[in-house]
């Protein structure tokens, strides 16, 4: 269950290694900011945002990594080239994350790399993302290969077929695209694109299979399917009853085959990272039962929140 015979791809960003065998690295959480509804925005965006609190987000996230050992990413949302330059100088200014640029349309996104490669950032970032339902996929590829892009995240998603496998016939069409352009890419992660909050069971099934045929770092988006469901549990179970709803389906996503998670706002960093610092160390412990293997990170949570634990294991193996 934990140990692929596929070779098991590891990408750097930034320092941070995401990939590998399962429980080597800890599941890494790319959190959200400037995204809609973001409070550090207290009008409309144009208005501008409120900086003090924006910094205080990152470096909250920046802590819960330290504290935790689970790696933390900024997901930059932006709707235009310019506001990435603005929010891409504002996160690279007030923290050393690695981060991806987010937008839904191509435009923007294309902007936002150019700016990174603009500002020697490619090292650092990732770009999100190549998706099945982009009508001019091969343009894009082409574009972000010819600025230079070194990371990216496909998307994968089959319509016609939304179980598991519909993942894997999406995954292919994307490599076939970047074949097909001639495109190559330092590392590519592959997003199993989460429909609902049970559902994302599905797309952990999805990232078994495609670590297991392509040995690629997978992930998906969890924090897509609980805030579906916030304002009906928050009338159930008020919000402290909603967030435990949330943090628990991001755990179960870090235990089962997830590389990297989308963790939803940056503000629930607090709550997110801890609770996938217990999967990761759960995970660890599960491989290590089967396989008497230790994690390779040294800042993997199981070394730093349970040293007692590992001071146990290291007399079994």
């Amino acid at each position: 269950m934990f140990q692929f015979e596929k070779e098991q791809k590891v990408c750097e960003i930034g320092g941070v290694k995401i990939g590998g065998q399962p429980g080597d690295y800890p599941c890494v959480c790319v959190s959200s900011i400037f995204q809609k509804g973001d409070k550090v925005f207290a009008g409309k965006r144009k208005e501008g945002f409120d900086e003090k609190r924006a910094e205080e987000l990152l470096k909250t996230q920046e802590r819960m990594s330290m504290e935790t050992g689970i790696p933390g990413m900024a997901d930059i949302v932006a709707n235009t080239g310019d506001e990435f330059k603005l929010f891409i100088d504002f996160v690279t200014s007030n923290s050393d994350m690695p981060f991806c640029i987010d937008a839904w349309v191509m435009k923007p996104k294309l902007a936002g790399a150019a700016y990174c490669a603009e500002k020697g950032l490619l090292d650092r970032m990732f770009y999100n993302s190549l998706t099945v339902w982009e009508k001019d996929l091969e343009t894009e590829i082409r574009e972000i290969a010819d600025i230079g892009v070194k990371h990216v995240l496909l998307v994968a998603f089959d319509q016609d077929d939304q179980l598991p496998s519909g993942r894997i016939t999406g995954t292919q069409r994307l490599l076939d695209a970047i074949e097909k352009v001639g495109a190559e890419f330092e590392s590519i992660i592959v997003d199993t694109s989460v429909m609902n909050g049970p559902a994302t069971a599905f797309c952990s099934i999805a990232n078994r299979m495609i670590k297991d045929k392509w040995g690629f770092p997978t992930g998906s988006a969890p924090s897509n399917g609980s805030y579906m469901d916030l304002a009906r549990f928050k009338e159930k179970w008020q919000f402290k009853g909603w967030s435990a709803t949330d943090a628990a389906l991001e755990s179960l996503s870090a235990f089962y085959y997830h590389d990297m998670i989308f963790s939803g706002p940056m503000a629930g960093a607090t709550r997110i990272l801890p609770a996938v610092a217990e999967a990761a160390a759960f995970l660890a412990s599960a491989v290590f039962a089967e396989h008497k293997r230790m994690p390779k990170d040294p800042n993997h949570p199981l070394y730093k929140l349970f040293p007692d634990f590992v001071e146990q294991l290291k007399t079994l193996a």
